[in-house]
């Protein structure tokens, strides 16, 4: 017994998913630590909650330009140390973001954070897909689980302490530990994955056909309105249940944590489901579950248990759709480090444009605009899912 653990901990695929995994972890962690810290961080820097909605656009532009870059540095580079290299960076700057007094150096530091998560949440897929081949799809899934675990821990750590003074800042100085152990361990991991094309480089020149740029931007587009969604939400739901006194602060921070531990849920649900269910019947019935959802959350805008169940509803329904999404490119597309980075900007620009938008709406309309915005993306996400079935190449009808 103790040989077949061995073997297993040993088995190269393994070790990698697992390292990829932990990053993940931290992603999740570090994306929903800043919902609920935007009020402190607004004390902190002496700056009105409104222009808070700044942070989400700066670590976006930062994180676009690392998806930007990182695509074709992993595929002419081994992707573990640059993996390690990146997350370490990320972990001083998380350190560093409870001590900082001025709002342009936080902006600052959280462009430079985004950037370095570019090329973490880059690389974890782009060698997770290389490392899987046409079986990523229960992986990505598992992938997305991590940082919905990690996403969900993230606000809890923020309500355990935020009864003590500076609390936020020990929620931020723990993250940035558990960042730094695990980017020192992946620049450790030795056995870095490539990607197919790259094992015979020669071949894929013959036979590779025109990219379809059609296809890898509705591929973009599809990430765009569905990471706009999930991000606004999730970041701005503390703010908008303070604002409508539907929670107290400590009560929106549980909230919050809610929306991601049934997010966690549902991806970890996914991850059987994707060997059962195809893309295309995952995608719509989990769209249309988040449509009918944020319907009722409008309907019922005055009500705490409506928004709990709201929170708890989209959070569980909006799980699968980016991996089945990315799963569904992957099918239709021969991903390389560049072509991923292409379709990952999707990924950027979403959790960029909608987020920094509700900040100025909700200052000058009211927070309830947020649910409203939320559910016209979605609806746009399903749009950008019916032009990728549109325009993928024919495949066998187990790949559909």
């Amino acid at each position: 017994m103790l040989e077949k653990i061995n073997a297993f901990t040993k088995n190269d695929p393994i070790r990698h998913t697992f390292g990829y995994y932990l990053l993940f972890i931290c992603l999740g962690l570090d994306t929903a630590v800043l919902g609920p810290t935007l009020p402190a961080l607004a004390d902190q820097t002496s700056s009105p909650l409104g222009r808070m909605g700044l942070l989400f656009l700066v670590g976006s532009i930062g994180y676009t330009l690392g998806t930007m870059v990182s695509g074709r540095v992993y595929d002419r580079v081994r992707g573990h140390p640059v993996l390690g290299i990146a997350q370490i960076l990320a972990a001083v700057l998380i350190f560093f973001i409870p001590l900082t007094p001025w709002f342009w150096l936080l902006l600052f530091i959280l462009v430079c954070k985004g950037f370095a998560e570019g090329f973490v949440n880059t690389g974890g897929i782009t060698l997770l897909v290389w490392t899987h081949g046409e079986k990523v799809s229960p992986f990505m899934n598992g992938l997305h689980f991590c940082f919905g675990l990690g996403a969900f821990l993230s606000p809890l750590l923020v309500a355990q302490v935020v009864g003590v003074a500076g609390g936020y800042r020990w929620a931020y100085w723990a993250l940035a530990a558990v960042a730094l152990l695990v980017g020192l361990r992946m620049l450790s991991m030795s056995g870095s994955p490539r990607s197919a094309r790259a094992h015979n480089s020669e071949t894929a020149q013959t036979t590779q056909g025109p990219v379809p740029y059609a296809l890898v931007i509705s591929a973009m587009l599809f990430l765009f309105f569905y990471v706009g969604a999930e991000i606004t939400f999730g970041g701005w739901i503390y703010t908008y249940a303070v604002t409508l006194k539907l929670a107290s602060v400590a009560g929106a921070a549980y909230l919050t944590s809610a929306f991601w531990l049934a997010f966690t849920i549902g991806r970890l649900i996914s991850i059987p489901a994707a060997t059962r269910f195809t893309p295309r019947q995952v995608i719509p019935a989990a769209i249309f579950s988040c449509l009918a959802i944020l319907a009722l959350g409008i309907i019922f805008a005055s009500s705490s248990l409506a928004l709990w169940l709201m929170a708890i509803g989209l959070g569980f329904c909006m799980a699968p759709v980016w991996p089945t999404g990315f799963t569904l490119a992957g099918q239709s597309i021969t991903l390389t480090g560049r072509l991923s980075g292409i379709i990952l900007l999707g990924d950027s620009f979403g959790g960029m444009v909608l987020p920094t938008l509700v900040g100025k709406i909700i200052e000058g309309s009211g927070a309830r605009a947020m649910v409203y915005l939320v559910f016209g993306s979605m609806v746009l996400n399903f749009v950008a899912f019916v032009g990728m079935l549109r325009l993928r190449p024919p495949k066998t009808p187990s790949s559909l």
